[in-house]
């Protein structure tokens, strides 16, 4: 039986009614999950409710009721103890320019700084991207938290490659363009990475950083210490389905060729932030393609 990734008026009316009589959020989830809602979908919605649907900011979400009584996002950000500085991106103008290329600001929000985007690749670069990248994929791994080993699990089920830094002249363009766009140093960013997902591909939400308690990410802190910040680039239109959401704040983003979605979650003192959990939901129909660029705290190359 398929997973319920819808919510009706009277799901709406229940969610509402417990969330107000004080049940915890993650006690909404779990009976949402007993009753077959996918639980990515659940975590999205349930907070989207708790924080009032963020005002309408963002793009992508279910309009829902702010509840009485319950936190907001930004008193779940103050929670956390992550201190939140000037963000490096740019938190005015609806259009940046990003080296050789003006970029549209769809939205953005500061606790957690996220920001929305269009136009940073135009169509041909998705497709060029798509078209090297075909033929060299392989099965994504994860970093083992123990061991810092790369590892295949289940709850990442796509397909990828990546391309070194300034490899040739059309990846040193689209380096220098994003470089220009995340407000970092070239140097200090991995190189692109591209990940295929199929029909039934999904990331189970995770974060990008390394969490200094676990073992394994000392290996990888190494070199370059902690990333600072992602831009997620969509490279092509999904039919349904692969969206990206924060559960935490209750977002999710359509792929949409040519589009992206960033955010950063790593201050000067090295603290990082928990509201960016994030995953990609599983691909329904069609297929989805996306181009990664994660940036360290110092010169990765």
């Amino acid at each position: 039986m398929s997973k319920i990734t819808h919510l009706s008026q009277d799901w709406q009316n229940w969610i509402t009614e417990n969330l107000g009589r004080g049940c915890t959020p993650q006690s909404v989830v779990e009976v949402m999950v007993e009753k077959n809602f996918d639980p990515m979908f659940a975590s999205a919605i349930v907070f989207h409710f708790v924080s009032g649907g963020n005002k309408g900011q963002m793009p992508g979400v279910l309009p829902g009721p702010a509840i009485a009584g319950a936190q907001t996002a930004q008193q779940r950000a103050a929670q956390t103890g992550y201190v939140y500085e000037t963000p490096r991106f740019p938190m005015a103008g609806a259009v940046i320019r990003a080296a050789d290329r003006d970029v549209r600001v769809v939205s953005r929000m500061e606790k957690p700084v996220v920001a929305v985007l269009d136009g940073l690749l135009t169509l041909d670069e998705c497709d060029e991207l798509v078209r090297l990248s075909e033929k060299k994929l392989k099965r994504s791994t994860i970093v083992d938290p123990q061991t810092g080993r790369e590892e295949v699990i289940d709850d990442r089920s796509s397909f990828g490659t990546f391309f070194h830094l300034r490899e040739n002249e059309f990846i040193t363009r689209l380096d220098e363009r994003v470089s220009a766009l995340m407000h970092w140093p070239l140097q200090n960013g991995e190189g692109i990475q591209i990940l295929n997902y199929r029909i039934g591909g999904e990331y189970k939400p995770h974060f990008d950083y390394f969490p200094e308690q676990d073992p394994g990410s000392h290996v990888h802190l190494k070199t370059g210490g902690q990333r600072v910040s992602t831009l997620i680039m969509y490279l092509n239109d999904v039919e349904e389905g692969g969206e990206t959401i924060f559960p935490e704040i209750g977002l999710s983003v359509a792929p949409r060729k040519g589009s992206a979605v960033y955010f950063e979650y790593c201050n000067s003192d090295g603290q990082v932030d928990p509201l960016t959990l994030h995953g990609g939901n599983p691909v329904k129909r069609g297929e989805k393609w996306i181009a990664t660029k994660w940036m360290r705290q110092h010169a990765f190359a």
